[in-house]
């Protein structure tokens, strides 16, 4: 068994980066279709801690967890373009809040009905899964950490998180083919198409090559960043099973990082930010993963109900929401994906109902990144109350 903090860290640092690059190679890249890099990078280090090969009790995992969760939220929230999500008008903006209160709704019905099977104390997992179906990988493990989910909750959640979306995600891609003749039902006001499609016609500037320099400096900002929100926490009061430490510097380091993206530090997006961000946070994944156990995976065809329960209740209250406001199946579609699959699938679900507008999916699934965190917290909290 690898006891070594310094060897575990490089067989970790090897894992996600190997996985990473397989994911993205033109060879190889189609196997990830169905399940994702990301669930890869989790699983993997389960796996080994499960055989014996890693430590699942090293003091490196909770280090990297507190230090580096912060440092990537951070920098994934400076780089966010306000401006451009609130340009997309307010029926897209109508339609993902309704995505989000439909999952919200669906998560603590879902909890309450499936809780007989699972036990109470899934409230905490239940709140990470709503952080990640409102937002997405980086919000599932920024609840996880503010809420102190176990291991034994989350690793279940993890696998209901790759299912259902994709399945979903499926559903919707089918749904296109009809989203004419629903919109003729609905009586959709479909200007609002054009409308959008106008005020995203400006491109976005191509982002420059990633070198040494810049990468140098986003890293020193994301630590500057990370360590303001943990030293500040400090100074707030924390109550027991409702808000940490850990929660604080959750809340804080995403309060920063929005605030300072309407400032020109936005611009870093330019030399790879969100690159670095998501490298960072992927890492903090298999730090999770390698804590976990396979054994803790009984639950998961259960909570796996629980989570197709959850989508039908978004379901419901999108349509209904489309339904009021006269929205298109496009718009829809678009705000579900971007709760539910997040900024990977977002723009594919978007293009494939209309031509070029993969950006719109990308933006609703980027305003998700900024509010998933608070939501999962508080659906969490509200399942703890019912738990």
């Amino acid at each position: 068994m690898i006891k070594n903090v310094w060897v575990l860290a490089v067989v970790l640092l090897c894992i996600e980066t190997t996985i990473l690059y397989v994911a993205s190679h033109p060879k190889t890249k189609r196997y990830f279709d169905i399940i994702p890099s990301i669930f890869w990078i989790y699983f993997l280090p389960m796996l080994a801690s499960t055989c014996g090969v890693l430590d699942p009790k090293s003091r490196l995992y909770d280090l990297v967890t507190s230090s580096l969760l912060p440092m990537s939220l951070f920098i994934l929230l400076v780089t966010v373009d306000i401006k451009a999500i609130f340009r997309l008008g307010h029926k897209a903006l109508l339609m993902f809040f309704a995505g989000g209160l439909g999952i919200g709704l669906g998560m603590v019905a879902a909890f309450v009905i499936f809780k007989p099977w699972i036990g109470g104390e899934y409230w905490s997992g239940f709140g990470a899964l709503a952080g990640s179906w409102t937002g997405g990988s980086a919000n599932m493990i920024a609840v996880k950490e503010a809420l102190g989910t176990p291991e034994s909750v989350f690793s279940p959640m993890v696998i209901v998180d790759t299912v259902v979306p994709y399945v979903w995600m499926g559903f919707l891609v089918i749904v296109a083919h009809h989203q004419h003749r629903f919109d003729r039902w609905n009586r959709s006001d479909r200007s609002v198409l054009d409308e959008i499609g106008r005020k995203m016609s400006a491109q976005a500037s191509k982002p420059r090559r990633m070198s040494i320099g810049p990468t140098v400096g986003i890293l020193a900002l994301a630590i500057a960043g990370g360590f303001l929100a943990k030293a500040l926490s400090v100074f707030l009061p924390t109550v027991k099973d409702v808000i940490t430490r850990s929660a604080w510097t959750i809340i804080l380091v995403s309060i920063l990082g929005i605030l300072l993206s309407l400032t020109p530090l936005r611009k870093i997006e330019a030399y790879g930010a969100t690159k670095v961000g998501y490298f960072l946070l992927y890492f903090v994944l298999t730090a999770i993963g390698a804590k976990a156990s396979i054994h803790n995976l009984g639950n998961a065809l259960v909570l796996i109900g629980a989570g197709f329960l959850t989508i039908g209740v978004h379901a419901v209250i999108l349509l209904l929401a489309a339904r009021i406001f006269r929205a298109p199946l496009f718009l829809a579609a678009v705000a579900s994906q971007a709760n539910v699959g997040g900024v990977a699938s977002a723009p594919m679900v978007a293009e494939i109902y209309q031509k070029g507008f993969a950006s719109v999916g990308l933006l609703l699934a980027i305003l998700g990144n900024m509010v998933g965190t608070y939501v999962g917290i508080a659906i969490g909290q509200i399942c703890r109350v019912l738990q």
